[in-house]
């Protein structure tokens, strides 16, 4: 009844691990690009009248604006410096080393 985890049901939790680092990862790629974009924008290289500039900003802004909210409303007002994305960063950074360092090795 109780008999020892067999090789083929450990690949689901680890197959499911992986997958939640590679969407991690991916993220922070998403919001270093959101604030290239937004340096961009704010020293008026790119145009956001330009259609295809504005759909991907619109989209990046709606993709990590739910997580950087939380992070801008805690820290206090720096003047134009804006470090949530580096807090996320270091957040998202915590949360994979806890994955790989203490879930992964304990999925049998």
């Amino acid at each position: 009844m109780f008999a020892l985890p067999t090789r083929g049901r450990i690949l689901p939790m680890r197959a499911l691990l992986d997958v939640i680092l590679l969407a991690l990862q991916i993220y922070v790629w998403i919001v270093i690009a959101a604030a290239i974009l937004s340096w961009l924008i704010a020293f008026n290289v790119v145009n956001t009248r330009n259609q295809a500039v504005a759909m991907i900003g619109e989209f990046l802004y709606r993709v990590t604006e739910p997580a950087l909210r939380p992070i801008r409303r805690m820290l206090p007002n720096l003047g134009g410096i804006d470090i949530s994305p580096v807090i996320l960063f270091l957040l998202i950074y915590f949360i994979q080393e806890l994955i790989v360092r203490y879930i992964y090795p304990n999925v049998f």
